[in-house]
């Protein structure tokens, strides 16, 4: 059977056959909802299938339709956000090194700002504060823009457009096909539209479709859901170090014409964060009258009383930032995990079927606090060497009405591409990481946040990584979450509404959307339900989960059934995507997956 494949509305142009289907657990639905749910997926085949319109995957798409001429191959991107950039959120002050190499050219003048003045200080308290040298990592005056990164990848979604490459938009992945061995991927799978909470069908239920590839590069971003599956499953992470994260929280303001200074950026340490902390904030001030403020503060925070979202809220009532944003209007609130783990922590990039690349595989320097830069030169290095391998196959067939269902129109052996690995082994990005691999990991070591600061700034302007030694990150940022017990609670300000914002009304600025009866994508694995995630979390961490969401997606409500009097309640309708959840909660029973394609957050100048 052969018919015009259409997902969420949009056409995609192509006959393929019906697909295999992944039976579901379907006790207490009606034989013809079982029907619905279990019927096979239509499925596409395609030579190269990204996941995900972020840099890395952009650069990938753009970097593999230049390098075919001849029209050839066919490159398809998926993209859970309703629009390419919808789901992009950083600082961002941008290094144009693969930019350039990209595209030909710099970049263009009304996507950046070019940073004319910084400055670097550490807080003692909200008044008093010292200069600090500038490590060449955090250099950026002459030579690094200031923008809008959500801006930025939209602009490259028209590049790669214009070059032949196939973007849709609005279309969850949420599941790896592999193939019968369990050896390897045969492609990806989206996600069915129209579940409600119960798991039925609903009347404009749709189902996911299958996209069976030459090669599938994961370019979801920090902690994509998918990722998480093929490490496990093929063990990327072996002799590997655990990942570690920070939270990126920031604001976009408008700010009146006397405290805007176009080309300026500072970054900050010290106050509002204490000493056993790692940190700093940010502001950058760009375009007409734009400044983005922020705060980043890792996750491997011990005080579970810590509230990253409070403490960014403290960080704005500093006069040095207070000064700039009164009189302002806050256009724009978003918050998202970042990786911090450095070199140490980057998986095996490849595995058969698929790579991972940016953020995906974690390849941001943290002291630099870019990611964008090294993320692109990945995806272009992953394009390089999928193409080295695909331009020499066979071109993939047509789909006729004579084919078997069953038969898969592509016949070659999979792809396990160990080139892309030994690529990113000879290139600039691994130098780069190789020389600040110490930097992050010395403020875990007994040296302490004082010490880490000393030990960063020797290593970062003398030593440059030539230590022989390798600091470790031993542990994940959820398991060195203690107790409540050892800590008192953090009493905080209360909100101005003027500089400072209840957390509901940030989360309204980043225009997210989840339908109330949608199928929750925040799931409890260990524990069952909420009243036993309230008996297992609630009397050591006092609801570390209401503090380290930046979103209101969690808290802990009266229950009389339940043992400790309260039940855990998730407001998934909140959700703006960050995966502070799944990668900070004690427990570790907090799956964050994919929503309904287009939901979430849509940010336009973040």
């Amino acid at each position: 059977m052969f018919k015009l494949l259409s997902y969420n509305g949009r056409s995609l142009l192509r006959l393929q056959r019906v697909g295999s289907v992944r039976l579901l657990s379907t006790a207490t639905l009606t034989p013809e909802e079982r029907s619905q749910l279990t019927s096979q997926r239509e499925v596409d085949t395609v030579d190269v299938c990204i996941v995900g319109a972020g840099p890395s995957g952009l650069s990938a798409a753009i970097r593999l339709k230049q390098l075919d001429q001849d029209n050839k191959i066919r490159v398809v991107v998926l993209e859970k956000g309703a629009y390419v950039g919808a789901h992009i959120l950083s600082g961002v002050i941008l290094e144009t090194r693969s930019f350039k190499e990209l595209m030909g050219f710099d970049l263009p003048e009304n996507l950046g700002t070019l940073v004319n003045k910084e400055e670097f200080k550490y807080f003692f308290n909200d008044r008093v504060s010292v200069p600090l040298p500038h490590p060449s990592q955090l250099k950026n005056k002459g030579k690094n823009y200031v923008g809008s990164l959500s801006q930025i990848t939209s602009w490259l979604g028209e590049k790669a457009e214009e070059l032949g490459v196939e973007v849709y938009t609005g279309i969850s992945v949420s599941e790896v096909i592999y193939n019968k061995k369990g050896d390897g991927i045969l492609g990806v799978a989206t996600k069915d539209l129209g579940i409600s909470k119960l798991g039925k069908p609903k009347e404009h239920f749709e189902r996911g479709m299958e996209f069976h590839a030459r090669q599938t590069i994961l370019s979801e971003g920090c902690h994509g859901s998918l990722t998480k599956d093929v490490i496990k499953k093929f063990g990327l992470r072996k002799g590997k170090q655990p990942q570690t994260y920070g939270l990126g929280l920031k604001e976009v303001w408008r700010v009146k014409p006397e405290n805007f200074k176009k080309g300026f950026v500072t970054h900050t340490m010290g106050y509002p964060l204490s000493n056993d902390l790692y940190g700093g904030g940010f502001q950058y001030h760009f375009g007409d009258g734009l400044v983005t403020v922020g705060l980043v503060l890792g996750l491997d925070y011990k005080n579970p009383y810590v509230s990253p979202y409070e403490e960014f809220q403290k960080l704005k009532k500093i006069p040095y930032y207070s000064n700039i944003l009164e009189g302002g209007e806050c256009l724009t609130y978003g918050a998202r995990a970042l990786n911090e783990g450095g070199l140490q922590s980057i998986p095996k990039l490849n595995f058969p079927g698929g790579v991972l690349v940016g953020a995906t595989a974690g390849f941001m320097n943290v002291p630099k606090i870019k990611g964008t830069h090294t993320a692109m030169k990945t995806g272009m290095l992953a394009a390089e060497k999928i193409y080295e391998n695909i331009s020499k196959l066979q071109q993939l067939p047509e789909a006729s009405v004579d084919m078997n269902p069953s038969e898969s129109l592509i016949k070659d052996p999979l792809i396990n591409l160990e080139s892309y690995e030994e690529a990113f082994k000879k290139s600039w990005v691994y130098d780069e990481l190789y020389e600040v691999r110490n930097l992050r990991p010395a403020f875990n070591t007994p040296l302490g946040g004082y010490g880490g600061m000393v030990y960063s700034g020797l290593d970062s302007m003398i030593l440059r990584g030539r230590m022989p030694w390798t600091f470790k990150n031993n542990k994940s940022d959820a398991l060195k979450t203690e107790f409540a017990s050892k800590y008192k609670p953090i009493k905080y300000p209360k909100h101005d509404g003027k500089i400072t914002f209840d957390i509901m009304t940030s989360v309204s600025r980043t225009g997210t959307y989840h339908d109330e009866d949608e199928e929750s994508h925040l799931r409890l694995t260990k524990t069952q339900d909420e009243i036993s995630h309230a008996v297992n979390s609630y009397p050591k961490w006092k609801g570390v989960e209401e503090r380290f969401c930046p979103a209101g997606v969690y808290e802990y409500v009266k229950e009389e059934n339940s043992p400790v009097g309260v039940k855990f309640k998730i407001n998934s309708q909140n959700c703006i995507h960050c995966k502070t959840c799944d990668i900070k909660t004690p427990l570790q029973d907090i799956d964050w997956e994919v929503p309904e394609g287009g939901d979430g957050p849509k940010y336009t100048n973040t």
